[in-house]
């Protein structure tokens, strides 16, 4: 009875933002979106519905034996070898999950008030809910395919709200950035996904990331290390890990609501909840935890430097949580997972009231500045050369874009233009070998 309750508990909480997000986006389609009024009740409806689902199904869970129960909801293409949409319940999923979808609802309704008659109002509901139910698909997931759909949901969504503006370009050309790194951390999780696949034989995160670590022995050492550095690559893209950082601060052109739930609460941290499921995995390897260790350190290093010197407040919180990330990577790496989850829970929750709070905040510095005709704190320059050599690397970002854009855009796009050069020769050869034809064509 119990295992019936739970799993139609869950079948709710996924059920809701799915039937919330056809209600406001097909509507939208015909040029009929709803009210304000509306959306706002059906929003609130769904989230309470999803919040109330997880509830139950964490109660059903505490009532058993808690033990990870694995739920499948069907095969894909079983003849050509199956795709398993598998969840996954356990203490961790659902507590994410339960807490991603406690934040979205804040969120939600703190957005009702912030975005009143803007333009893309409807627009910016869709892409949340996306957002709510890859997230859910992520903190559920029991197989990589089911996980990797989450992500994709995830990061789409993500890079979409950055370009909400996209009547302006920068919002638009950032937006392209922050895609790129995510398509980056996407093919590595799609290779560790097949790599997986084809080596263990399963695609199930039950059998992969849990039970302890003998149970991966199977796979031999070269094989672990090679999956658990592509879910890093994967982790770090999303979590803004070096050396992917730099996407972070440009993706505060979204609004601030968006800021809030994406790069300063959850989807930060996303790629800190996919290491935590794949501890075990990080553990078979002891050059994988060396390596997520050192990531996490450098990553956190970095930001509390880089914070230090950004003039407005999005990106200096953006840059506060990167560096609690890295710690939270850290404390993975060692194996301390509890301490992880607990510290990420808390700064998710901070960080939340940190970026809603920061515009009223700002409007009220300002107003005392104005009263008082002086500014509240007068900036200092930096005593020695090392001082200014520090400020300058913590200025321009530890000029990682540049780097990018030295080492690895520019390669890239000469290879590309030969490519499209021998591409276009080759198609005008037989045109030229038989005499004829339009070879401008």
């Amino acid at each position: 009875m119990n295992l019936l309750l739970l799993r139609s508990a869950i079948l709710v909480a996924m059920a809701a933002p799915a039937v919330l997000l056809l209600l406001l986006a097909v509507p939208s389609l015909w040029s009929r979106p709803w009210s304000e009024e509306q959306a706002g009740w059906l929003t609130r409806a769904a989230f309470l519905a999803a919040l109330g689902g997880l509830a139950v199904a964490g109660i059903c869970f505490a009532a058993g034996p808690r033990q990870r129960i694995l739920l499948r909801l069907g095969d894909w293409f079983s003849r050509e070898g199956g795709f398993a949409f598998d969840l996954l319940i356990d203490g961790w999923s659902l507590a994410f999950a339960a807490l991603a979808v406690g934040i979205c609802g804040v969120v939600s309704s703190f957005s009702f008030r912030y975005l009143h008659r803007e333009e893309g109002f409807h627009r910016y509901f869709v892409l949340l809910v996306s957002f709510v139910f890859g997230l859910e698909l992520v903190a559920l997931a029991g197989s990589v395919e089911a996980l990797f759909a989450g992500w994709e949901i995830l990061g789409l969504s993500s890079a979409l709200l950055v370009a909400f503006f996209h009547d302006r370009p920068a919002p638009v050309d950032n937006a392209l950035r922050v895609l790129t790194f995510y398509r980056i951390g996407d093919a590595c999780m799609l290779t560790a996904a097949v790599l997986l696949h084809h080596w263990a034989g399963s695609d199930s995160l039950s059998l992969l990331f849990s039970g302890g670590v003998g149970r991966l022995a199977f796979l031999g050492s070269g094989r672990i290390l090679l999956i658990a550095v592509l879910i890093l690559a994967a982790a770090a893209a999303k979590s803004a890990l070096l050396p992917f950082s730099t996407w972070l601060a440009r993706a505060m052109e979204g609004p601030t609501p968006s800021s809030a739930v994406y790069y300063g609460a959850l989807s930060v941290h996303a790629g800190c909840f996919l290491l935590l499921r794949a501890e075990v995995l990080l553990r078979s390897s002891a050059a994988a935890c060396v390596l997520t260790a050192g990531v996490g350190l450098a990553t956190a290093a970095y930001a509390a430097v880089v914070g230090r010197a950004q003039s407005d407040a999005k990106s200096r919180l953006c840059f506060a949580s990167l560096t609690q990330v890295g710690i939270i990577v850290v404390e993975i790496a060692l194996g301390w997972e509890v301490l992880a989850f607990i510290h990420m829970t808390g700064n998710i929750c901070l960080r939340l009231l940190q970026f809603l709070s920061a515009p009223n905040i700002l409007h009220d510095l300002r107003q005392l500045e104005n009263d008082r005709g002086a500014r509240l704190q007068a900036s200092e320059e930096p005593a020695g050369p090392f001082a200014r050599a520090i400020y300058l690397f913590a200025l321009e970002r530890g000029f990682l874009d540049g780097l990018i854009e030295l080492w690895v855009e520019r390669p890239l796009t000469r290879l590309v233009a030969g490519m499209d050069s021998l591409d276009r020769r080759l198609y005008r050869l037989p045109l030229a070998l038989l005499g004829g034809g339009d070879e401008d064509a």
